[in-house]
């Protein structure tokens, strides 16, 4: 497992001659499908920032990126930062604010989102917009409160 707050900021470097592209500025997330879909990548100040698909990656560990040649999109996805968004259920509940994600790098799965009032599964998730990461309310999962 990775998380998310590990991996910004890590090296992103091109197979064999080992040049460096930049650092990870953010993860980009489709949250219908529990995934991280894109890295973004910071090129320096006055470039404009890098955006590679995960699936794109020849490697990802603990310490460094490694970037198939070429891999650069030309038109890059429509993002939302998922660290430090609003969580709202769909009748608008309040769940706190993502603190943090869990995800497997090979499969870029998202295995759990770390809120400030606790975990929630990625099953529960249903998109990431401008204002909140919207989830599956307490009604899709076990309620111990109530009685049945």
């Amino acid at each position: 497992m990775m998380l998310f707050s590990r991996v910004r900021g890590l090296p992103v470097l091109t197979p064999g001659e080992g040049i460096r592209l930049g650092v990870v500025r953010a993860l980009t997330v489709d949250a219908a499908s529990g995934t991280v879909t894109h890295v973004r990548v910071r090129r320096g100040r006055l470039r404009r920032d890098a955006v590679l698909a995960w699936d794109a990656l020849d490697a990802a560990g603990p310490d460094m990126l490694i970037a198939a040649p070429s891999s650069a999109l030309a038109v890059a996805p429509s993002h939302h930062d998922l660290l430090g968004r609003r969580v709202l259920t769909e009748d608008g509940e309040e769940r706190g604010t993502v603190l943090d994600a869990a995800f497997d790098p090979l499969t870029a799965r998202i295995e759990a989102i770390l809120t400030t009032i606790g975990e929630l599964p990625a099953e529960r998730l249903l998109g990431l917009g401008d204002h909140a990461l919207v989830v599956r309310g307490r009604g899709a999962v076990r309620d111990p409160g109530r009685s049945g």
